[in-house]
């Protein structure tokens, strides 16, 4: 089984202070990894995390990961110790202990900021991207629907971290010497852009969205079969880009961006009935529509750099956690952000008929909200219901841990590359998605 979800079991089981809602978030859980098994065993590697201590600010003392909780990780743990693990399909791990990054993160912040780290590397992604799409077309109409969200205002995330991993990587193999990108590498990070970008394109059309990046959305602006087919367009040129690489391994690995996507926007559109397959659902979703895009293009920049499986396999991995808990906190701003802040309407997901990580969780307090998600929250009063229940409820809270435990992981995968500024912003990198308040 693989150890991320070992973790998610022994983080949760340690901070939530209720056993009963304990017990329900272990049959979760326990229902996510029996049923997701083998989707997530088929190419990745068994990493072992173990025991570590910390020191709490406070006393000096040191405790372990276990005994922890708070806004921040190394804050003391108020809860009452729970009774050891004994579900069936548990038992196996009740002894897992995970591993406390060494240091703090913000230590880190102090002294690399990614973005200026790769403030020459960024300057022109975007130039670039709307250079790719403007020499595919001679039909302005068609450029300007394409590049309308490629006008910098993004947080361009994905490019940096693709970019990150692949300076980390290089450094870690090329015997320290050598950190320059190569040029498919920072291919590699406009493709993962346009393909985030021509999601939020089809997303918009779907849930006919209003704004985005405070501003009026796409299909608010064009006809809603132009912007669809723009959206096409820009996946097109991505695939052109993918094709320029001249490398098998790295096309399937971005290729699969693309069938994960799809699959993830399918499977939004459905439900479970039971509350065990409906987090399993929404974990798997998570995965494919958010967390594939930037595990996939960080293992496709390992590859280039001809990196043994080993290397590629923490690419992949810490991508994949820094896309759930970068979705986690996103499902989680919905419910305490302001529109401005955001950038777009808060309590989208209700009104959507979406139940995220917070409603999932605030299930275990209040059931009252199971046929309000059955029905997608379409009854008058649901929406607002729903979103009360979620304030009263342990959702918010139980969402940040989760996404906190993911980056934790991030950043123990991290600190298996050699030590760089590159590395080092890998780690600030989990802080900041963590933190973050858009």
């Amino acid at each position: 089984m693989h150890t991320t979800y070992r973790l998610t079991i022994v983080l949760t089981m340690a901070c939530i202070s209720s056993n009963r809602v304990a017990a329900r978030v272990q049959e979760k859980l326990c229902q996510f990894l029996s049923n997701n098994r083998n989707y997530y065993q088929q190419s990745r590697r068994r990493f072992t995390a173990p025991t570590a201590t910390v020191y709490s600010p406070a006393s000096g003392q040191p405790q372990t990961l276990r005994g922890l909780c708070g806004k921040f990780l190394r804050q003391p743990c108020t809860a009452k110790p729970l009774l050891p693990i004994t579900h069936p399909c548990m038992r196996e791990y009740s002894s897992v202990h995970t591993q406390q990054p060494a240091g703090p993160v913000r230590d880190y912040q102090v002294q690399v900021d990614p973005y200026i780290l790769l403030e020459d590397e960024l300057k022109f992604i975007y130039d670039d991207i709307r250079q790719l799409l403007a020499n595919g077309t001679k039909q302005p109409e068609l450029d300007s629907i394409a590049s309308y969200y490629f006008d910098g205002q993004g947080k361009a995330l994905r490019p940096m971290v693709t970019l990150l991993m692949a300076k980390a990587i290089n450094y870690h193999i090329q015997n320290k010497e050598n950190s320059s990108i190569l040029h498919n590498q920072r291919q590699v990070a406009l493709i993962s852009e346009m393909i985030h970008s021509a999601s939020l394109v089809h997303d918009d059309v779907i849930d006919q969205s209003d704004c985005r990046r405070g501003k009026p959305s796409v299909n608010v602006l064009f006809n809603h079969k132009k912007v669809t087919m723009a959206g096409d367009y820009i996946l097109a040129i991505a695939s052109i880009a993918i094709a320029r690489l001249k490398h098998d391994d790295v096309t399937i690995s971005l290729s699969k961006i693309l069938t994960d996507l799809v699959q993830g926007e399918l499977m939004q559109l459905g439900s479970k009935e039971t509350e065990n397959e409906r987090f399993a659902h929404y974990l798997t979703k998570t995965y494919r529509k958010t967390a594939s895009l930037i595990a996939n293009a960080l293992k496709a920049v390992a590859l280039l750099a001809n990196a043994d499986e080993n290397i590629s396999e923490i690419a992949f991995q810490y991508g994949r956690n820094i896309g759930l808990a970068f979705q986690l906190v996103d499902d989680l701003l919905d419910f305490v952000s302001t529109a401005e802040t955001m950038g777009k309407p808060t309590a989208a997901d209700l009104k959507l008929g979406l139940a995220t990580a917070p409603v999932l969780f605030a299930c275990e307090k209040y059931p009252e909200l199971n046929p309000m998600i059955m029905r997608r929250f379409q009854e008058p009063g649901d929406v607002e219901k729903a979103f009360e229940l979620v304030h009263k409820s342990q959702g918010l809270e139980q969402t940040r841990f989760l996404a906190r435990k993911h980056c934790i992981e991030a950043i123990r995968l991290a600190q298996e590359l050699a030590e760089s500024p590159y590395q080092k912003a890998l780690v600030v990198v989990g802080d900041l998605v963590l933190n973050r308040m858009k």
